[in-house]
């Protein structure tokens, strides 16, 4: 290894800027991200060079002063120069090494990187994003020795110069003469052997040499050109920063940033290295000092271009330094006027519009009910905007449509959640206005969606139609915005809300690229479009209409059956939207209200759904997990429709298929099953009315009463048990909310109320360290033997099933039917556990007369 690193130093050494062999600069190249390697990796290899390896980075990091004239290779060198310095620095021995070049370091190689240059200057006017990208960059929030993504010199300076920054310089003596020793017997002063870091005593005082730009100065380029780079290194140091007084900060911003916007004209990119900073350092901005800067960087964000200098990099670093301050908890006193600014400026220019519908994205999602009253007023502006941009392709859009339609599907989703709540005569005013305004943005929503979907399509010919597939999760958004703004059957037809559906069900049917965090709008749209069928009866819901001739006779998918489709490849493809999936089962089952005529089609989706989620369940069944549950209970959904049906499907699939799903429906019923078990009324309805149906299908067909056969009653009458225990406490619950209502103008009863609430509460269970490491080391195991298995969302688990025609039901009525029917062969006094027919028989004490008889 000594010798092997011999070699490579010997290469790096032989690099001059004048050399004009390819081989060695790449050699170079690979020789320099080795040391990094080793330094970062393989310590015990690289201590011993360690004074050579600083020796050799710092003869090549002596180019920077010639950073313009460099070729792209020989700048990605001087890169990984820097970033070598930067990972010996977190070494210990390193540090004593590099520190005593810290001053030569900072003069001759980290400034010289930092300060503008012609190369800037002329990518500012020739490609502006490449420029925001170098020298703008949002991606050196973490300033640390262990980078390896910078990739540009100067970004590789600014974090070497923050990783400077924050390192401590050698312990500070206190003279003993000094006035500060005069105190009282026993107080220490805490400055002897303090450590200061070299931002104070290094960096900040090398800066401050530099003047700031001014009416005076403002013609001398030395003086532009070196603050360029006193505002980068600035941009570095948000970690030593951040650990500093709130007024040193506030100091610093007040003399050395804010300044400059007095001479924004004649320094737009002073002003865009400003913005920034200010975005950098927008975490640790004290209060008093973010309605300041909130105000520069608002008349920074319409800076207009001048004649011979475009000012794009300038309001695109506004916007950021903006977005930054919002993140950082700066709520404006008034929304308004910024919006104004976004709205009036949108549609001038095709970039310029798309950072601006980005930030706006970024005010709704912080400014909620501060913002929301202000969405009803710019939504149809917007919309105008986005639709000038729309083209007669299908794809790809340009980004400023993307960009837009993100921002409106946020806008509707912060305006869904400003909904009033109604409780007394004022609020349903309020709710009546709400309702009013949401009708407007339907038809706003509703007029974009026309003319992405349905206008490419009255283009092109039958066989040749495509739909887009471009924004289906924000598009989804919007379109479920239009169907919550209907009211009545006449605005159904007025927006085309069956054409858009019908195009959408296409568009998802045909789905396939799956994403962890997106389609799940498309989940959120269905049950209101199934909402939306029961109130006012969709055209081609459940049965696509035939178009009349010279149209092709043969129909196209309904709105159900696509759905169905996208349903069935989620189930199959989508782990961590199972539940979403499989809660989608349950309501296009039970919730529409089929006819005879469209029996078929509830039919056809029994036998997809039934089919799609046994074969995902035998792919999972060797190890219980969370997925477990929704796919049984959406079996479950299935057989109830149609037993036999399913039977066969299940038996098809897997020789003895039916044994399989419910000895597992049983297993996921008991509390034994840590997985994820029963948490809700509506699992357990369904569970006990597909356990009393599949008992009284095998005794129909004559099946023997097997161990298995006692156990599916056994888990019949234990949910049945927690059922009836789960009723009767909603029960109690509602009433206790009743006494607090009517005594809620009572401080004592107030009180008692509260009480009550802290006392009935569940306790959490706190799990173990001995659990943790345990389910962590079987967790390992699963891991190294292939066997772990994607689960879904845990929010997802603690979704309500829609069961629709199901909630009419009695399932007591059902169990006691049952009972009353076969009570002669089920209650045989074998396989049934006496405590479980006690306390079956105390939850309904009306089955004690089929027990006695036994």
């Amino acid at each position: 290894m000594p010798t092997f690193c011999c070699k490579v130093l010997h290469a790096i050494d032989s690099i001059t800027q004048e050399d004009v062999y390819l081989t060695r600069w790449k050699s170079g190249k690979r020789s320099l991200l080795i040391f990094s390697s080793l330094v970062t990796r393989h310590r015990k290899h690289s201590d011993k060079l360690m004074l050579d390896i600083i020796n050799n980075a710092l003869n090549i990091v002596k180019f920077s002063k010639n950073t313009s004239r460099l070729p792209f290779l020989l700048e990605r060198i001087l890169s990984l120069g820097f970033d070598v310095i930067s990972n010996v620095l977190e070494t210990g021995p390193g540090w004593r090494l590099v520190s005593p070049h810290f001053t030569t370091l900072l003069e001759s190689a980290i400034f010289p990187a930092l300060i503008l240059n012609e190369k800037d200057m002329s990518e500012w006017e020739e490609d502006a994003d490449e420029y925001i990208r170098k020298n703008l960059p949002s991606d050196i929030d973490e300033i640390s020795g262990w980078r390896e993504d910078l990739f540009t010199a100067r970004k590789s300076a600014v974090n070497l110069l923050g990783v400077i920054s924050m390192s401590k310089g050698p312990p500070m003596e206190t003279s003993t003469n000094s006035l500060s020793a005069k105190r009282k017997k026993g107080q220490k002063n805490k400055r002897i052997n303090q450590r200061r870091s070299m931002g104070e005593l290094l960096v900040l005082p090398f800066l401050s040499k530099f003047p700031i730009p001014s009416n005076s100065n403002v013609s001398q380029k030395k003086v532009l050109n070196d603050y360029f780079g006193v505002l980068m290194a600035y941009g570095g140091l948000q970690e030593f920063l951040r650990d500093q007084e709130s007024g040193f900060v506030t100091i610093l911003i007040r003399t050395r940033i804010l300044p400059l916007y007095t001479i924004a004209v004649s320094v737009p990119f002073l002003i865009a290295s400003a913005n920034w900073v200010l975005g950098e350092l927008g975490s640790c901005l004290p209060e008093e000092m973010s309605a300041d800067v909130y105000s520069q960087l608002l008349m920074a964000l319409v800076m207009p271009d001048t004649r011979d200098t475009s000012c794009y990099p300038v309001r695109v670093s506004a916007a950021g330094a903006i977005t930054t301050l919002l993140d950082n908890d700066y709520m404006p006193p008034d929304f308004l006027p910024l919006l104004q600014v976004i709205v009036s400026n949108i549609g001038n220019d095709e970039n310029d519009s798309s950072i601006l519908f980005q930030l706006l994205s970024s005010i709704m999602e912080v400014g909620e009910e501060k913002v929301s009253v202000h969405i009803p007023h710019i939504i149809p502006s917007l919309v105008g905007s986005v639709s000038k941009w729309l083209t007669t392709n299908l794809e790809p859009w340009p980004q400023v449509v993307e960009c837009g339609i993100a921002a409106l599907a946020v806008m509707g989703q912060t305006w869904e959640d400003s909904r009033p709540e109604v409780s007394d005569s004022e609020s349903n005013d309020l709710q009546e206005k709400w309702a009013a305004d949401q009708t407007a943005i339907g038809r706003a929503f509703a007029a974009l969606l026309q003319q992405v979907w349905l206008t490419p399509l009255s283009t092109q010919d039958q066989q040749d139609q495509n739909y887009p597939t471009s924004c289906i999760e924000d598009l989804s958004t919007l379109l479920r915005s239009v169907i919550l703004s209907i009211d009545s059957s006449h605005l159904i037809q007025e927006l085309k809300v069956s054409e858009l559906l019908s195009v959408w069900a296409e568009m998802i049917a045909e789905w396939n690229t799956w994403e962890e965090s997106e389609d799940l709008s498309i989940f959120d749209v269905i049950k209101e479009i199934v909402n939306l069928d029961c109130s006012y009866r969709l055209k081609n819901f459940l049965v696509k209409e035939v178009p009349p001739p010279p149209a092709p006779p043969v129909p196209d998918r309904s709105i159900v059956e696509g759905i169905g489709t996208f349903v069935r490849d989620a189930i199959k493809q989508y782990p961590s939207a199972m539940y979403r999936a499989c809660s989608c089962v349950h309501t296009l089952l039970h919730c529409p209200t089929y006819s005879i005529e469209t029996e078929g089609v509830k039919q056809s989706l029994a036998i997809v759904f039934s089919r799609a989620a046994f074969s995902r369940f035998v792919e999972i069944r060797s190890t219980p997990n969370s997925l477990w549950k929704p796919l049984l209970l959406a079996i479950s959904s299935c057989y109830l429709c149609y037993p036999e049906v399913v039977e066969g499907i299940i038996e098809k699939s897997e020789a003895g298929g039916i044994i399989i799903w419910a000895s597992a429906l049983c297993h996921v019923s008991s509390s034994s099953f840590e997985a994820a078990g029963l948490t809700t009324e509506s699992e357990m309805k369904l569970i006990v009315l597909t356990l009393a149906r599949l008992i009284e299908q095998f005794l129909k067909q004559g099946k023997p009463c097997r161990d298995s056969f006692h156990n599916y009653l056994t888990s019949l009458m234990e949910v049945s048990i927690q059922l009836k225990e789960l009723q009767d406490e909603k029960g109690d619950e509602e009433e206790v909310e009743d006494d607090d209502d009517d005594a809620e103008d009572e401080d004592s009863d107030d009180d008692d109320s509260e009480d009550y609430d802290e006392d009935s509460e569940v306790e959490e269970y706190e799990e173990t360290q001995e659990e943790f490491l345990e389910r962590y080391a079987k967790a390992a195991v699963a891991l190294e033997d292939d066997l772990v298995i994607e689960e879904g969302d845990v929010e997802d688990e603690e979704l309500d099933m829609e069961l629709g025609q199901l909630l009419d039901v009695d399932e007591q009525k059902v169990v006691l039917s049952l009972i009353d029917k076969y009570h002669h062969v089920l209650i045989q006094g074998q396989g049934l556990p006496s405590q479980v027919i006690a306390s079956f028989l105390n939850a309904f004490p009306e089955y004690g007369l089929y027990f006695q008889q036994n």
